[in-house]
């Protein structure tokens, strides 16, 4: 009951000292507000306002239905060009796609032959480039093919496909991209509170004081993982709320609560790895370049931006020792797929064995961090 006792008092020591930090806690504000909504709308992976300038050599029925094809929201509205005019609006990236219609090209399908259609696509605009040749084949195969039935001129497909889209119907871009900034703020301020916690203790003088209380190195550690992890879980319920689900629209499939369970588990690794790199750094300059160095591999190789199985064959088994790349696959599995405790168990109990063994290695760290402040 004393130990139980020296906790509660600690972490409410941590509490009051975290919101005394005005800048802290601001910040606290904007990253789970301002910073996951800019990072969900502000990058977008869908294709959005393409400009399209069109060569029409042919001025046929069916160029004319191929150019009207082309409509917002993912297009502007074509224009026409001539011919020698191409290469100086490509240069001047005034168009990310070109489309070069040659004559008789209704000629040509009617009469069962293969005509060659154009499309020059500046590349520069990677994202834009990728998705967008692939609408536009779909909407030149589309046309044709509308044209040729309404023509009497159509083959029966051999095959029928049909396309089922699952757990995102509209492929909104914008929900992926909320979910996980929110994974990525608490992954970042679950590191970065904890250690700057240990560093501010020490730069104000406060930690000799905790040191002749009758406190122990695992009471003084578990309460500034249960103060700061409070806080960064409570924000992740607000900006789940708030942002996620009310400002970018986006339906929660699965249980909230089992999101934040795996949460609390998560944050057990992430102010544990806060506090080890603390006692490495002697200043919060140094605590700033180690949490840089940290943070950004991490977050690459958990699956948030890319994903795992796209990475080298060789980081397969690698990143399975990461928490992180767990905690990104429950969050996707629970917010996005609806699923249950009986699916992500495996991946939740990874993360509590890896964090369990991280906090049992920082504490002997801190243990003789503290040993060296006496």
């Amino acid at each position: 009951m004393l130990s139980l006792r020296n906790i509660w008092t600690l972490c409410r020591k941590e509490l009051v000292s975290l919101l005394r930090d005005r800048v802290l806690f601001v910040f606290m504000l904007y990253a789970f507000s301002l910073m996951v909504y800019s990072q969900a709308t502000g990058v977008s992976h869908d294709l959005v306002r393409a400009s399209v300038g069109i060569v029409d050599e042919d001025r046929s029925a069916l160029s004319q239905q191929i150019a009207d094809a082309f409509l917002p929201p993912r297009f502007q509205k074509p224009v026409a060009l001539a011919a020698d005019a191409v290469d100086e609006a490509m240069d001047q990236a005034r168009y990310t796609f070109v489309l070069d219609i040659p004559p008789d090209f209704q000629a040509d399908i009617l009469a069962g032959r293969r005509p060659v259609l154009q499309v020059l696509i500046d590349a520069t605009a990677m994202m834009q480039a990728g998705i967008g040749s692939n609408y536009i084949q779909s909407i030149i195969s589309d046309e044709v093919g509308r044209f040729l039935r309404r023509e009497g001129k159509a083959e029966a497909d051999a095959v029928s496909v049909q396309v089922r889209i699952a757990f995102n119907q509209s492929l909104n871009s914008v929900w992926f991209s909320g979910t996980m900034a929110l994974i990525e703020v608490i992954n970042m301020l679950g590191i970065l509170l904890a250690g700057a916690a240990l560093i501010r203790e020490r730069e104000r003088g406060t930690l000799e004081h905790l040191l002749v209380m009758p406190v122990r190195a695992a009471e003084i550690m578990l309460a500034k993982i249960l103060a700061n992890g409070g806080i960064i879980l409570a924000l992740s319920l607000v900006s789940m709320y708030g942002v996620v689900r009310m400002l970018l629209g986006m339906p929660v499939a699965g249980s909230l609560w089992l999101f934040l369970a795996s949460s609390v588990i998560y944050l057990f690794f992430a102010t544990s790895l806060g506090i080890f790199l603390a006692t490495i750094a002697r200043s919060m300059a140094q605590f700033a370049l180690l949490f840089m160095l940290i943070l950004m591999p991490m977050t690459m190789l958990s699956g948030a931006l890319t994903p795992i199985e796209a990475m080298p064959q060789w980081l397969h088994a690698a990143v399975q020792f990461l928490p992180t790349k767990h905690y990104v696959a429950v969050a996707q599995a629970v917010l996005m797929r609806g699923a249950g405790l009986d699916v992500v168990w495996p991946a939740l109990a990874a993360i509590l064995a890896i964090g369990a063994s991280f906090f049992a290695f920082s504490l002997i760290r801190f243990r003789s961090f503290l040993a060296q402040q006496q």
